[in-house]
């Protein structure tokens, strides 16, 4: 298995720990050394089967001095071609010796990062349970879920509407058309609230398939309303579907592709 370069700039602890934890206690290291860190990733490679890994860090092999393993004079003279193979194949020996060594101290830092990451989530469960008042624990709605990490940062995105917008497509897949307008319940202006509306464009429900999004998505609705929009603005946040031709035998929703006229 091949590591690609987009992801190149991870650390190798965070990635296992987040794609193979099972495996945290049973990878073989073999170091490289650092001189391939500034051409590829921190992994070169990695076999899930044999729990195998090749990385571009330095090793204990690395840190000790050239003269202990060739000589200066060792790669001058003739047949320089037979002895740098010699070295080479002697330094894979040494390397493969030190091996049981580096794959000691790289599992100790698996561990160190696992508990690491689960300090910082306990921290952020209690920032939320403490000072926002949310327990991740008993919220069901995975979607909420998702918007809640963000509440420590709320003081600078309540009122952002391009900020929720942006939100919205990336938890739900989609496009989000939004306006920003004017709200009264009477039938003038005279007084009103400002207000922004949000379209979630999904097209292609049916009666019931509009009603279950509907419901699935009130718990967020009402999340994001509450946190992310200030009390004065009117906020709505509807299911639609734009460009169904309005026709009596087509299919047809009302509020979803198709509305009232007076």
């Amino acid at each position: 298995m091949n590591i690609d370069n987009n992801i190149s700039h991870i650390r190798a602890e965070v990635l296992l720990n987040r794609l193979f934890p099972e495996f945290e206690q049973q990878w073989r290291v073999r170091n490289l050394g650092s001189f391939y860190r500034n051409y590829t990733q921190d992994i070169l490679f990695l076999d899930e089967e044999t729990k195998e890994l090749e990385m571009s860090r330095n090793g204990l092999l690395n840190l000790l001095p050239e003269g202990l393993y060739n000589s200066q004079e060792e790669l001058k003279g003739e047949d320089m071609r037979e002895k740098f193979k010699e070295l080479e194949e002697r330094i894979k020996l040494l390397r493969e010796a030190f091996m049981p060594i580096d794959t000691y101290w790289f599992k100790q830092s698996l561990l160190v990062e696992r508990q690491v990451c689960e300090l910082l989530e306990d921290k952020l469960d209690y920032v939320l349970r403490t000072y926002f008042d949310f327990d991740m624990s008993q919220e069901k709605d995975p979607l909420v879920k998702e918007v809640a990490v963000m509440l420590p940062f709320i003081s600078c995105k309540r009122g952002d509407f391009g900020f929720v917008r942006q939100l919205l497509e990336t938890l739900l897949h989609c496009q989000v058309i939004m306006d920003t307008c004017r709200y009264s319940h009477t039938d003038n202006t005279v007084r009103w609230l400002p207000m922004v509306r949000y379209d979630l464009v999904l097209p292609g429900l049916s009666a019931e398939e509009y009603k279950k999004k509907n419901e699935a998505l009130e718990s967020l609705r009402e999340f994001i309303i509450e946190w992310f929009i200030p009390m004065e603005v009117e906020c709505v946040i509807l299911v639609k579907e734009f460009g169904v031709p309005q026709q009596t035998d087509s299919r047809l929703v009302l509020d979803y592709n198709t509305e009232t006229k007076y």
